[in-house]
């Protein structure tokens, strides 16, 4: 399912916009989700952050622009089996569900797995 780390380990990065007018909502949620996931066992890191001041190349790329702020969220888990488990936990259906409506891609959170290149 995933592409984990050489040492199991599995590495992501989740991107979403916050509709205009939402964002504080959004990072709102993000805080209360960090909470949750940060006391997995197996997770190793969950950071989040802002855009800050995008580049004109970024946002020249696929999907059209949204003025809303957009959002990055850095997860790593100890292997397949933590990144699993982290699926399976009710915070994650309740954050995905409230996050839906207050941004712009239509299908959710933009997942991209990672893979350690050195």
């Amino acid at each position: 399912m995933t592409d984990a780390a050489d040492d199991g380990r599995v590495d992501l990065v989740a991107e979403f916009t916050a509709l205009p007018g939402r964002e504080d909502e959004v990072q709102a949620l993000i805080a209360e989700l960090a909470i949750a996931v940060r006391s997995e066992p197996g997770c190793l890191v969950f950071d989040s952050y802002a855009v800050v001041d995008p580049p004109a190349v970024a946002e020249a790329a696929s999907a059209p622009r949204v003025d809303g702020r957009r959002f990055v969220v850095v997860e790593s888990y100890r292997d397949e089996e933590a990144f699993e488990s982290h699926l399976a936990q009710p915070h994650g259906a309740v954050f995905n569900a409230a996050l839906g409506p207050l941004i712009a891609e239509p299908t959710g959170s933009v997942l991209r797995f990672l893979r350690p290149v050195q």
